[in-house]
């Protein structure tokens, strides 16, 4: 049987492996491989899709749960439309924040 603390630690390096590895790929073969132009065009939005996937479900849920009327969700929406409407990327934090205080209040 192999010893808690040796299995631990190979656990780590496995672990640790997997990580590093395919990220050093993309430094390593990266000026060799050349990813088609479509691709790059896709890839350019992966940033943006995660950072929805974490934002999201934090925003439509409360206490784990959809609720209709949700401070966050009108939050949200008002900097949404703040944005759209006048092009300022201040405007939509501070009419955002202000959403969300005054919905909290009420």
């Amino acid at each position: 049987m192999i010893d808690d603390k040796l299995l631990l630690w190979l656990t780590f390096v496995l672990v640790g492996a997997a990580t590093f590895l395919p990220r050093c790929s993309f430094i390593v073969a990266g000026h060799r491989i050349q990813l088609s132009p479509k691709l790059q065009r896709a890839l350019r939005y992966a940033p943006a899709a995660a950072l929805a996937a974490l934002v999201t479900p934090d925003i439509l849920t409360v206490e784990g749960s959809v609720h209709a009327l949700n401070p966050k969700l009108f939050a949200s929406a008002a900097a949404i439309g703040t944005l759209l409407f006048f092009r300022n990327p201040w405007l939509p934090f501070i009419s955002g924040m202000g959403i969300l205080a005054a919905a909290r209040l009420l």
